[in-house]
């Protein structure tokens, strides 16, 4: 039986190892980090936005849920 090979880095982290095989600027490196950040931030916000709206929560029902004990108990 052969086993199989698992890459050792995702699709992004090979895009971005080819992309980026130099040296940055620190100023660069930092940018490039908040890039990702934003990137990663309205991704989340807009799966957010989606479940929001598929649930049909508001403002009260949210407000209601913080202040619910949600787990239950072993």
């Amino acid at each position: 039986m052969q086993a199989s090979l698992k890459q050792p880095f995702t699709n992004v982290q090979l895009e971005l190892l080819k992309t980026f095989s130099h040296q940055l600027p620190e100023s660069d490196l930092i940018d490039l980090k908040n890039t990702l950040a934003l990137f990663f931030a309205k991704r989340l916000i807009n799966q957010a936005d989606t479940v929001w709206e598929e649930k049909e929560w508001n403002d009260k029902l949210v407000d209601e849920m913080l202040h619910t004990k949600m787990r239950k108990s072993k």
